[in-house]
Formats: C-alpha cells, sequence, structure tokens
C-alpha cells in the first residue's frame, strides 16, 4: 500500500531507491558511583574515548577525495576543534573527579549544559548548532560504550540506497556522497544543522524530522523521497515512480543551466545589476560561494569564535580568523556581524541548573549584551578594524533598535580606532559601519539609521518573528510564519525605501533573500544586494536574470494592496509565472 510520509525539506532532490536503516544512538546514560581508587582509570578511559574519537573523524576526513570543496572539510574541522574544546575534552575530567561518577554520566551532564544554552538561543540558526555538540558527544559515548563507531555502512551496503537514521553527523553525510547514497532521511534534525547545509553542498536529496515514522519505514522498503517538498512516498506505484524519474531529469537539467552562470554578471532581463553576496559562518565556505560568482560576503557570522569554550577568543585569535576570511575573497568585500548572541550564553560555561532568562528572544543579547559586557566588544572591533587593513571590510552590528545605542557603538568604534592609533596598528579610517535591521522599531525608524550609518542590511528571521510575534520553530505556532504578512511587507518597503532617499544601500541577508519564490517580489519592492546561502546563489540568479523589474513592480503593488494572505500568496505565484 502507498502512503506519504511528511517531514521538513533539508535539501532538494529526488532520490528513488530502498531504505538503508542505520543505527546511530549510543546506549542510554546511567549514572553510577566509583570507588575512590578507581577515579583516575576513569579519567584514562574517558581520554581514550576522546582521542578514539577524534582519530576516526580524522580517518573521515583523510578519505575526502582530493578536490572536493575546502567547505566540505571544514565541517569535519569543526567537529575535531569541538573535541579540543575544553568544554568537552576537560570539563568532564572535573566532574569526574569532583563527584567520583562515571565518564559517560559526566559527558552527559556537559552536554545537556551546552545543549540548554544553544537552546535559549532566539536565532534558529544559531540554536540548531545544538546538533554539532550532540554528534561530537554522541561520538564519544560509543566509544566509552564500546559499541561500534558512528560510520555508516560502505560500498555495496550504502550504494544507490536512502539511508534512515534518528540522526546523522556531518562526518556521515561526507561519507555517503562518495559511497553513492541516494538520499537520506531522519527522525530528528532541521533545515538549519550542518548536517542538512552538507547535504545541500553535496546536492544529497533530505528530508528531516520525519518523527514517529520509524514503525512505519522497513529495511528494504522501496522510497521515493522528494526533498524540495519533504515527504517520503513508501512503495510508491509505477506511475509515480515514472513521474519522478522524469522529476529527477529535469532537476540534472536545470542544475547544469545553473552552474553555466557562474561567471556570468547578475543583471536582470532588462539590465539592472544586483549585488548578489553570501552569507557565511566558516572560511571555508568562502570558496564554493566565490566559484559561483558571489560578489562578496554579506554576512559573516563571528558567534562560531565564542561558542563551545570556557573563554572568549582574544583580539588577536579574532584577527587572523577575519583576515583568513579576508585573503579568500581576493578583495571581494566582506560584511563581518558583530557577537549576536545573547546573556543565556555565557563564554565561561554554566550548568543545566543556571538561571537563565524567561525570554531570552526579547532580553540581553546582541548589541545589548556587547554594550554591556565591553569586555567582549572592544576586542572584536579592534580586530575587525584591523583586518579592514587587509582588503574591503564592513562591520555591521545586529539587532540594533534605538539611536542611544548606535551613539554607544560609534563612540566605542571611534575610542578603537584611537587605541590602534597609539599602537601604531594599521586600518582602513573610513571602514563602513552599518546595521542590521531586523527589530520592527529599527524598519520604522530606517531613515534615522540611514542617515548615520554607511549602510542596512534587512535580517528577516528576526523582523518576522517579532513583528508576529511568534517563534518559527515552536510547532504550534510555526504555522503563523508568514514572510508574506502585510506588517513585514511593510516594513521591508519602509527600510528600503529610507535607503533610497538617504542614498544609503539595503541589502537583505535573511532567509527570505536565498528563498527563491520571494526573489521577483524583492527585485519589484526595489531591492538590489541580497545575500544568501551558498548554496542558493545560482538559483536566485537565475531568477535575477528572468526578472523584467517593470513587470515584476507592477505585480508586487498590487501584493502590498492586498489585505487577503491567499490573495497575496496567489500573486506571487502569477508573480514566478509571469513576472519576468
Amino acid at each position: 500500500m502507498t502512503f506519504i510520509i511528511h517531514g521538513i525539506s533539508a535539501s532538494r532532490g529526488v532520490a528513488i531507491g530502498r531504505v538503508h536503516a542505520v543505527d546511530r544512538g549510543a546506549a542510554e546514560v546511567t549514572e553510577r558511583r566509583l570507588d575512590p581508587s578507581l577515579v583516575d582509570a576513569e579519567v584514562e578511559r574517558f581520554g581514550q574515548a576522546v582521542d578514539a574519537a577524534r582519530l576516526e573523524l580524522r580517518a573521515v576526513k583523510a578519505r575526502i577525495p582530493e578536490g572536493t570543496p575546502k567547505e566540505i572539510a571544514a565541517f569535519i574541522d569543526t567537529h575535531l576543534l569541538m573535541l579540543e574544546d575544553e568544554a568537552i575534552s576537560i570539563a568532564p575530567i572535573t566532574y569526574i573527579r569532583e563527584t567520583r561518577c562515571n565518564a559517560e554520566w559526566a559527558l552527559k551532564l556537559e552536554c545537556d549544559a551546552l545543549v540548554a544554552v544553544f537552546d535559549a538561543m532566539d536565532d534558529p540558526y544559531l540554536r540548531t548548532r545544538k546538533d554539532d555538540v550532540e554528534h561530537v558527544v554522541n561520538r564519544v559515548q560509543v566509544h566509552l560504550q564500546g559499541e561500534r563507531g558512528t560510520t555508516p555502512p560502505s560500498g555495496e551496503g550504502a550504494a544507490g540506497r536512502i539511508i534512515y537514521a534518528d540522526d546523522l553527523t556531518p562526518a556521515d553525510t561526507v561519507l555517503m556522497q562518495h559511497q553513492g547514497v541516494a538520499g537520506f532521511m531522519t527522525e530528528f534534525g532541521g533545515p538549519n544543522s550542518h548536517t542538512a547545509i552538507l547535504a545541500r553542498s553535496l546536492n544529497i536529496p533530505a528530508v528531516v524530522g520525519l518523527h514517529r515514522s520509524a514503525a512505519l519505514l522497513r529495511d528494504g522498503d522501496e522510497v521515493v523521497l522528494d526533498g524540495g517538498q519533504g515527504v517520503v512516498i513508501v512503495s510508491p506505484t509505477d506511475l509515480v515512480k515514472r513521474f519522478y524519474t522524469r522529476r529527477q531529469r529535469e532537476i540534472a537539467r536545470i542544475r547544469a543551466a545553473r552552474r553555466k552562470l557562474r561567471s556570468t554578471p547578475t543583471v536582470t532581463a532588462d539590465g539592472e545589476p544586483v549585488v548578489l553576496q553570501a552569507n557565511v559562518e566558516l572560511p571555508g565556505e568562502s570558496t564554493g560561494a566565490v566559484r559561483d560568482g558571489a560578489a562578496g560576503v554579506g554576512l559573516y557570522r563571528t558567534e562560531f569564535l565564542f561558542m563551545n569554550r570556557r573563554d572568549p577568543p582574544d583580539e588577536q585569535e579574532q584577527f587572523e580568523a577575519y583576515t583568513e576570511l579576508v585573503a579568500a575573497l581576493k578583495g571581494a568585500p566582506v560584511t563581518i556581524r558583530t557577537l549576536d548572541l545573547g546573556a543565556d550564553k555565557q563564554v565561561d560555561g554554566a550548568r543545566p541548573d543556571a538561571p537563565a532568562t524567561s525570554n531570552p528572544a526579547l532580553g540581553l543579547r546582541a548589541v545589548r549584551l556587547c554594550l554591556k559586557d565591553q569586555s567582549l566588544f572592544r576586542p572584536q572591533i579592534r580586530a575587525i578594524l584591523r583586518a579592514s587593513a587587509c582588503g574591503p571590510v564592513r562591520m555591521m552590528i545586529p539587532m540594533l533598535a534605538n539611536t542611544t545605542e548606535l551613539d554607544q557603538v560609534l563612540r566605542i568604534v571611534r575610542e578603537s580606532k584611537r587605541e590602534l592609533d597609539t599602537r601604531g596598528e594599521p586600518y582602513d579610517a573610513s571602514m563602513p559601519v552599518g546595521a542590521m535591521i531586523e527589530v520592527p522599531a529599527a524598519a520604522i525608524c530606517a531613515d534615522i539609521f540611514a542617515r548615520r550609518l554607511d549602510f542596512l542590511s534587512i535580517g528577516t528571521n528576526d523582523l518576522i518573528q517579532y513583528t508576529i510575534a511568534i517563534d518559527r520553530v515552536d510547532d504550534e505556532v510555526s504555522y503563523l510564519y508568514d514572510p508574506l504578512h502585510p506588517a513585514v511587507l511593510r516594513l521591508i518597503a519602509t527600510t528600503i525605501g529610507a535607503g533610497r532617499k538617504e542614498g544609503v544601500p539595503v541589502a537583505m541577508c535573511g532567509e527570505m533573500a536565498g528563498d527563491s519564490r520571494y526573489t521577483k517580489l524583492l527585485l519589484g519592492m526595489g531591492l538590489r544586494e541580497f545575500s544568501v546561502h551558498p548554496n542558493a546563489l545560482l538559483e536566485v540568479k537565475q531568477i535575477i536574470g528572468e526578472t523584467r523589474i517593470a513587470a515584476a513592480r507592477k505585480i508586487t503593488r498590487r501584493i502590498l494592496r492586498s489585505t487577503r494572505a491567499t490573495t497575496r500568496h496567489s500573486l506571487v505565484e502569477e508573480l514566478n509565472r509571469t513576472g519576468s
């Protein structure tokens, strides 16, 4: 009997094949108290498990073929770095010695503490970084418990199959492509996890979040996995298979055509130039972005320098990370966003029972935290300024809501320049400073910010959820998350209009910019700078090239006037069919 299981789209594409179920997890962890004479041996056992996990990841990295884009190996490097971090490699040892508990339990407690930090974060993208913590910890737990490693089966066991698991690590995903896996589906996970990002980079169709589907899927079942729609069709009919086989050929044709766009300019069908940049979090990701024709980096997230560690990175460490990215861009501009973390994230670590703000989305986060704790902010400002001497760098401040905050930021920038002058450190004295417009108050007052800043960039992820007062990753209310809500569209239009009036460039770096359904709408609203995930570059570029501004603007005006959600969505579909 044919039936459909619904999940979350993680990587577009279609896979047709048989299910290969993979057991991923370690056994349940329980607490044991140790005799004092056994503590040293337990610490040694923990160290051996960490070493084994490290060797396993290095072996995975060594198996990545030459010519694979650097950003693919960078995900493995991220997990290797996490194994070196004190929060995972040292903190459990301290807990073992203090409480005389078993290594598995100490590691579980540290993992719970780190996951709680990420769960409390407002940014959905940052929140999913807890997956990396859990993947690394699980890899160590598997060795502690004496179970097999976490690498998926290779060779004939995986080729042509659709992997089904509770979850998969980036290391698993990297190996899958080279083993000929057709696709994968998981019980858990989200579209912003590193595993999902890697799947998109490797063009592996994937569906995640298939909650409670274990009872419905058996090893060897024939399925069709539609990564674009986020569905799995179990026991498909011949008619369904023929349809999706044609769809596979069409997808391959479209991807081949898009690759030809890499070296072409980003212009609309009627010749209007558009700036198309990339969002990155690791310097290695810029390689693929440049290959696909990105005009620079419109959003470099710096939070990952601060995470999973006891102490914040110093000025020199940050400077070296920023200059690595600047060098990789070879003269293309880099927009570095200052730290966007909440008060829930304490760089000196925390336990699960540590007090936390009741609503971190509205609490001490981003620029608010940086202005309160300037020991975090000032070294970063100096590092960004120093990096500006090595190439075109812009600094972007997240979550500005009022001019008082802006006054404080600009004062710190001026003072930082004087410090560097005293030290004889070079920097670009005219380095542009801009703001993310992601708070409704900032969008309404965009004209005020535009008069005092060098550029604006719309962060739609927060702007939408603050405007509609919903958390889009909360299953109970996520259906309300609507980029086409008239209030959201009016705030975007207000910001674009303010920038145009003041002669200040306005970009968009939120997920809406990389969603091809809204490309023509945004062009019709006057947006001319997009910053998107590297995997969306060619698709957005293609749609920009198909768009005629006059036609898009005409339908866009109707969308902005509409008061009914169904009408707006229908008009967007019409725009995507005929607005070129």
